[in-house]
């Protein structure tokens, strides 16, 4: 599978995977519903700058979307988790949750499980 391919498959899985519509995603990246659908379904090829757009609305990096994670399956996995659960965060302490603020919270929990000692869990 090449970069193209594995980039329409993620992008439609973590759309599917929010619940959005093509007309949601398209909302989010300020673009026809008809131009994403002809991307997702490989009539036409992701942009660089639409790729950026989808990693920063994911909560995710460009490598990861083009199928180039470079970190071990378990903290793929352990990324994949942390999305799933913030995809449900709806508020926090009254106030509405945005996708920034999911991202952040993604970029944040990463961090956090990249550098701590693997040794501690087992303590």
């Amino acid at each position: 599978m090449n970069s193209d391919e594995v980039l329409r498959k993620n992008v439609t899985r973590l759309r599917e995977e929010r619940g959005w519509s093509i007309q949601d995603l398209a909302s989010r990246l300020n673009m026809d519903r008809t131009y994403l659908s002809k991307s997702e379904s490989g009539n036409r090829a992701f942009k660089i700058s639409e790729v950026d757009k989808l990693a920063k609305i994911f909560g995710v990096s460009t490598d990861y979307l083009l199928g180039r994670n470079t970190s071990s399956a378990e903290n793929s996995h352990a990324a994949e988790t942390i999305e799933q659960a913030l995809s449900h965060v709806m508020s926090f302490d009254g106030k509405p949750v945005t996708d920034h603020d999911r991202a952040i919270l993604q970029q944040i929990a990463e961090a956090y499980l990249k550098g701590r000692d693997p040794d501690e869990d087992n303590q």
